[in-house]
């Protein structure tokens, strides 16, 4: 009996939809059959297979971003009954209906679900988030790290820039130029590094610009919907003190 009420049981989705990134946006309803374990993307992927509307009318296929579906590459971020998350970690079986289901609203929307996050990337250049590595030749193994220091900057290292926590964040949007919580907490990250720390001043000097640190509101939105759990509130009081550090040396000339 259990298994025939699962059967019989649909699951109702409102899927906001562009056609082009200068359209206006539109939402479709959508009722599939319920399947035990199913998440969201399997919901699009049923879609996919067979577009058709709760009218029973043939549409295009909603299109989306996914990769890994294991909650490690970032891609299929969307804001879902109203909170941004990842698309493969979001269980029906968890979720109120309708299902509502959004582009995230920070990142220019290349159609429907598909967004650009060149916005983040593009912070993440400015602060220089990567170790350089001068010539291709063998250095040999590199210098290690105190395991209390790795431990923490382990954590860091789980960002996997999926946009979330820009998406929570109320000073991300088109009016401003912050670069976002998740860039600050990759400047601790790479400034702890024993070879990383060379470029230190370079990467506090892009916070100290106008795009940067000083666009954090301290509203915490950010760490709050991490979906890896970041410590990122702990990075940016970090990272104002070692700004403020820097700037008092440039004033004393050290």
């Amino acid at each position: 009996m259990a298994e025939t009420a699962a059967a019989s049981k649909m699951v109702k989705f409102v899927i906001t939809r562009q056609d082009q990134p200068d359209s206006a946006s539109y939402t479709e309803e959508f009722e599939l059959p319920y399947r035990p374990g199913m998440n969201v993307i399997s919901a699009l992927m049923e879609i996919q297979r067979n577009p058709v509307n709760s009218k029973g009318a043939s549409i295009a296929p909603v299109c989306w971003e996914s990769n890994c579906l294991e909650e490690v590459c970032g891609a299929c971020s969307m804001v879902i009954n109203g909170k941004p998350r990842q698309a493969c970690a979001a269980l029906i079986d968890n979720l109120e209906q309708p299902i509502t289901v959004e582009p995230m609203k920070t990142f220019p929307v290349v159609r429907d679900l598909v967004i650009d996050r060149s916005r983040m990337f593009n912070a993440l250049k400015k602060v220089k988030a990567w170790i350089p590595i001068d010539g291709t030749y063998d250095l040999g193994p590199g210098p290690k790290m105190a395991e209390k220091k790795r431990q923490w900057a382990y954590e860091l290292s789980k960002c996997m820039t999926c946009g979330v926590c820009l998406e929570a964040c109320p000073n991300v949007n088109d009016k401003t130029s912050f670069i976002g919580p998740a860039a600050i907490s990759q400047v601790r990250l790479f400034n702890a590094h024993p070879t990383g720390e060379m470029n230190a001043e370079e990467r506090l000097d892009a916070l100290m610009t106008d795009e940067g640190i000083e666009g954090c509101g301290n509203s915490q939105n950010c760490v709050r919907s991490c979906p890896k759990g970041i410590p990122l509130t702990t990075s940016i009081a970090e990272m104002n003190k070692a700004t403020t550090k820097h700037m008092f040396k440039r004033w004393l000339g050290m």
